[in-house]
Protein backbone atom coordinates (compact mmCIF):
# COMPACT_ATOMS: atom_id res chain seq x y z
CA UNK A 1 0.00 0.00 0.00
CA UNK A 2 1.35 3.42 -0.91
CA UNK A 3 0.82 6.62 1.01
CA UNK A 4 2.31 8.69 3.77
CA UNK A 5 3.67 7.23 7.01
CA UNK A 6 1.66 7.86 10.15
CA UNK A 7 3.70 7.37 13.34
CA UNK A 8 1.90 6.39 16.56
CA UNK A 9 4.74 5.87 18.99
CA UNK A 10 8.38 5.04 19.52
CA UNK A 11 9.45 2.14 21.72
CA UNK A 12 12.14 -0.42 22.38
CA UNK A 13 12.03 -3.68 20.40
CA UNK A 14 9.55 -6.14 21.89
CA UNK A 15 8.77 -9.79 21.20
CA UNK A 16 5.09 -10.08 22.09
CA UNK A 17 2.80 -9.78 19.06
CA UNK A 18 0.23 -7.05 18.78
CA UNK A 19 -3.37 -8.20 18.92
CA UNK A 20 -4.65 -9.77 15.73
CA UNK A 21 -6.99 -7.78 13.51
CA UNK A 22 -5.66 -4.51 14.93
CA UNK A 23 -6.20 -1.66 12.49
CA UNK A 24 -4.94 1.87 12.77
CA UNK A 25 -5.80 5.23 11.29
CA UNK A 26 -7.49 4.99 7.86
CA UNK A 27 -7.95 1.24 8.45
CA UNK A 28 -4.35 0.22 7.79
CA UNK A 29 -2.73 -2.27 10.23
CA UNK A 30 0.25 -0.85 12.13
CA UNK A 31 3.72 -2.26 11.50
CA UNK A 32 7.10 -1.94 13.20
CA UNK A 33 9.93 0.03 11.62
CA UNK A 34 13.24 -0.84 13.33
CA UNK A 35 16.14 1.60 13.32
CA UNK A 36 19.25 1.76 15.55
CA UNK A 37 17.64 -0.23 18.35
CA UNK A 38 14.46 1.84 18.33
CA UNK A 39 11.07 0.96 16.89
CA UNK A 40 8.64 3.37 15.26
CA UNK A 41 5.09 2.03 15.05
CA UNK A 42 3.71 3.22 11.73
CA UNK A 43 0.94 2.68 9.20
CA UNK A 44 0.09 4.02 5.75
CA UNK A 45 -2.38 6.88 5.37
CA UNK A 46 -3.65 8.54 2.17
CA UNK A 47 -2.23 11.85 0.99
CA UNK A 48 -5.72 13.11 0.20
CA UNK A 49 -6.36 13.34 3.97
CA UNK A 50 -2.92 13.66 5.55
CA UNK A 51 -0.86 15.86 3.25
CA UNK A 52 -0.26 19.24 4.90
CA UNK A 53 -3.07 21.16 3.18
CA UNK A 54 -5.85 18.55 3.41
CA UNK A 55 -4.86 17.73 7.01
CA UNK A 56 -5.45 21.32 8.14
CA UNK A 57 -8.95 21.16 6.71
CA UNK A 58 -9.60 17.70 8.13
CA UNK A 59 -8.68 18.84 11.64
CA UNK A 60 -11.73 21.14 11.49
CA UNK A 61 -14.01 18.15 10.83
CA UNK A 62 -15.14 16.94 14.25
CA UNK A 63 -16.43 13.56 13.05
CA UNK A 64 -13.22 12.80 11.16
CA UNK A 65 -11.12 14.01 14.07
CA UNK A 66 -13.00 11.79 16.53
CA UNK A 67 -12.64 8.71 14.31
CA UNK A 68 -8.92 9.37 13.80
CA UNK A 69 -8.33 9.92 17.52
CA UNK A 70 -10.07 6.63 18.37
CA UNK A 71 -8.01 4.69 15.83
CA UNK A 72 -4.81 6.34 17.08
CA UNK A 73 -5.68 5.50 20.68
CA UNK A 74 -6.54 1.89 19.86
CA UNK A 75 -3.00 1.35 18.58
CA UNK A 76 -1.48 3.05 21.64
CA UNK A 77 -3.65 0.91 23.93
CA UNK A 78 -2.54 -2.27 22.14
CA UNK A 79 1.11 -1.24 22.49
CA UNK A 80 0.67 -0.49 26.19
CA UNK A 81 -0.34 -4.12 26.77
CA UNK A 82 2.97 -5.46 25.43
CA UNK A 83 5.53 -2.68 26.05
CA UNK A 84 6.04 0.87 27.37
CA UNK A 85 5.48 3.06 24.31
CA UNK A 86 6.39 6.72 23.97
CA UNK A 87 3.26 8.11 22.26
CA UNK A 88 3.70 10.77 19.62
CA UNK A 89 1.25 13.55 18.89
CA UNK A 90 -1.77 12.55 16.82
CA UNK A 91 -1.30 13.09 13.07
CA UNK A 92 2.50 12.84 13.14
CA UNK A 93 3.09 12.12 9.46
CA UNK A 94 6.15 11.68 7.19
CA UNK A 95 6.58 11.24 3.47
CA UNK A 96 8.08 7.73 3.64
CA UNK A 97 10.07 5.30 5.78
CA UNK A 98 13.22 7.31 5.15
CA UNK A 99 11.58 10.36 6.72
CA UNK A 100 10.66 8.33 9.80
CA UNK A 101 14.24 7.06 10.14
CA UNK A 102 15.58 10.60 9.83
CA UNK A 103 13.27 11.67 12.66
CA UNK A 104 14.45 8.76 14.81
CA UNK A 105 18.08 9.68 14.27
CA UNK A 106 17.51 13.37 15.01
CA UNK A 107 15.74 12.63 18.29
CA UNK A 108 17.54 9.40 19.19
CA UNK A 109 19.17 10.65 22.40
CA UNK A 110 15.91 12.13 23.73
CA UNK A 111 13.94 9.01 22.81
CA UNK A 112 16.40 6.71 24.55
CA UNK A 113 16.51 8.84 27.70
CA UNK A 114 12.73 9.06 27.92
CA UNK A 115 12.18 5.37 27.18
CA UNK A 116 14.67 4.46 29.92
CA UNK A 117 12.69 6.62 32.36
CA UNK A 118 9.31 5.17 31.36
CA UNK A 119 10.26 1.51 30.98
CA UNK A 120 7.83 -0.75 32.85
CA UNK A 121 5.62 2.14 33.90
CA UNK A 122 2.06 3.21 33.14
CA UNK A 123 -0.04 6.30 33.72
CA UNK A 124 -3.11 6.43 35.96
CA UNK A 125 -5.53 9.36 35.94
CA UNK A 126 -7.40 10.54 39.03
CA UNK A 127 -10.15 13.15 39.05
CA UNK A 128 -12.03 14.52 42.05
CA UNK A 129 -15.40 16.23 41.68
CA UNK A 130 -17.43 18.27 44.11
CA UNK A 131 -20.94 16.97 43.57
CA UNK A 132 -23.58 19.62 43.00
CA UNK A 133 -25.93 20.06 45.93
CA UNK A 134 -29.56 19.23 45.43
CA UNK A 135 -31.52 22.40 44.70
CA UNK A 136 -33.19 23.73 47.80
CA UNK A 137 -36.95 23.65 47.87
CA UNK A 138 -38.46 26.93 46.86
CA UNK A 139 -40.13 28.84 49.64
CA UNK A 140 -43.88 28.85 49.67
CA UNK A 141 -45.47 31.79 47.82
CA UNK A 142 -46.78 33.26 51.07
CA UNK A 143 -43.33 33.12 52.65
CA UNK A 144 -41.80 34.77 49.60
CA UNK A 145 -44.31 37.57 49.75
CA UNK A 146 -43.73 38.15 53.46
CA UNK A 147 -39.92 38.04 53.25
CA UNK A 148 -38.21 41.41 53.46
CA UNK A 149 -35.23 42.48 51.40
CA UNK A 150 -33.10 41.92 54.50
CA UNK A 151 -34.38 38.33 54.78
CA UNK A 152 -33.55 37.69 51.12
CA UNK A 153 -30.01 39.02 51.51
CA UNK A 154 -29.51 36.96 54.68
CA UNK A 155 -30.56 33.75 52.94
CA UNK A 156 -28.43 34.57 49.93
CA UNK A 157 -25.40 35.26 52.12
CA UNK A 158 -25.94 31.96 53.92
CA UNK A 159 -25.98 30.07 50.60
CA UNK A 160 -22.77 31.79 49.47
CA UNK A 161 -21.02 30.87 52.74
CA UNK A 162 -22.20 27.27 52.43
CA UNK A 163 -20.85 27.05 48.87
CA UNK A 164 -17.52 28.55 49.96
CA UNK A 165 -17.24 26.09 52.86
CA UNK A 166 -18.00 23.14 50.56
CA UNK A 167 -15.36 24.30 48.06
CA UNK A 168 -12.75 24.69 50.80
CA UNK A 169 -13.47 21.16 52.06
CA UNK A 170 -13.21 19.85 48.51
CA UNK A 171 -9.86 21.57 47.94
CA UNK A 172 -8.51 20.24 51.24
CA UNK A 173 -9.61 16.68 50.38
CA UNK A 174 -8.14 16.90 46.88
CA UNK A 175 -4.86 18.29 48.22
CA UNK A 176 -4.52 15.45 50.76
CA UNK A 177 -5.34 12.85 48.13
CA UNK A 178 -2.84 14.26 45.65
CA UNK A 179 -0.13 14.32 48.29
CA UNK A 180 -0.83 10.70 49.24
CA UNK A 181 -0.86 9.47 45.65
CA UNK A 182 2.23 11.50 44.72
CA UNK A 183 4.14 9.92 47.61
CA UNK A 184 3.28 6.48 46.24
CA UNK A 185 3.82 7.23 42.55
CA UNK A 186 7.20 7.86 40.95
CA UNK A 187 6.02 11.11 39.37
CA UNK A 188 2.85 13.14 39.01
CA UNK A 189 1.35 15.89 36.88
CA UNK A 190 -1.41 18.34 37.77
CA UNK A 191 -3.60 19.23 34.80
CA UNK A 192 -6.05 22.11 34.55
CA UNK A 193 -9.52 21.28 35.92
CA UNK A 194 -11.90 20.10 33.24
CA UNK A 195 -14.79 22.25 32.09
CA UNK A 196 -17.94 20.27 32.85
CA UNK A 197 -19.72 21.84 29.87
CA UNK A 198 -17.09 20.28 27.58
CA UNK A 199 -16.43 17.01 29.41
CA UNK A 200 -20.06 16.23 30.24
CA UNK A 201 -19.09 15.19 33.78
CA UNK A 202 -21.34 16.26 36.62
CA UNK A 203 -20.03 18.36 39.51
CA UNK A 204 -17.05 20.71 39.71
CA UNK A 205 -13.66 19.25 38.90
CA UNK A 206 -11.36 19.94 41.85
CA UNK A 207 -8.45 17.64 40.97
CA UNK A 208 -7.31 16.45 37.54
CA UNK A 209 -4.01 14.63 37.92
CA UNK A 210 -1.87 11.92 36.35
CA UNK A 211 0.47 9.55 38.19
CA UNK A 212 3.41 7.54 36.88
CA UNK A 213 3.36 4.10 38.50
CA UNK A 214 5.42 0.94 37.90
CA UNK A 215 3.19 -1.57 36.15
CA UNK A 216 4.01 -4.12 38.86
CA UNK A 217 2.68 -1.77 41.56
CA UNK A 218 -0.52 -0.75 39.79
CA UNK A 219 -2.79 -3.02 41.83
CA UNK A 220 -1.67 -1.37 45.07
CA UNK A 221 -2.16 2.08 43.54
CA UNK A 222 -5.71 1.22 42.48
CA UNK A 223 -6.50 -0.04 45.99
CA UNK A 224 -5.09 3.16 47.47
CA UNK A 225 -7.44 5.24 45.32
CA UNK A 226 -10.43 2.97 45.95
CA UNK A 227 -10.05 3.41 49.72
CA UNK A 228 -10.65 7.14 49.35
CA UNK A 229 -13.97 6.75 47.55
CA UNK A 230 -16.82 7.72 49.83
CA UNK A 231 -14.41 9.06 52.44
CA UNK A 232 -15.89 12.57 52.29
CA UNK A 233 -19.58 13.13 51.52
CA UNK A 234 -20.15 15.10 48.34
CA UNK A 235 -16.79 14.11 46.81
CA UNK A 236 -16.60 11.81 43.77
CA UNK A 237 -13.27 10.18 42.93
CA UNK A 238 -12.74 8.76 39.43
CA UNK A 239 -9.81 6.56 38.39
CA UNK A 240 -8.86 5.90 34.76
CA UNK A 241 -6.11 3.81 33.21
CA UNK A 242 -3.71 2.24 32.89
CA UNK A 243 -2.67 4.46 29.98
CA UNK A 244 0.45 4.97 27.98
CA UNK A 245 2.55 7.62 29.70
CA UNK A 246 1.27 10.65 27.75
CA UNK A 247 1.69 13.09 30.64
CA UNK A 248 5.30 12.08 31.25
CA UNK A 249 6.61 11.81 27.69
CA UNK A 250 8.40 15.15 27.94
CA UNK A 251 10.87 16.43 30.49
CA UNK A 252 9.43 17.36 33.87
CA UNK A 253 8.45 21.04 33.89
Amino acid sequence: MTGLRYVYAVCRPFKAPLQSQLTGVAGDPPRLLHHHGLVAVVSHVPERDFAEGPLRARLEDLDWLTETARAHQSVIDALTVVTSPLPLRMATVFRDDSGVRTMLEAREADFRRTLDRLEGRVEWGVKVYLEADEPQEEAAPAQKKAASGRDYLRRRSSRVRANEDAWQRAEAFASRLHETLSDYAEDSRLHAPQNSALSGATGRNVLNAAYLVPRAHSEEFVELVDRTKGEVPGMRVELTGPWATYSFAGEKP
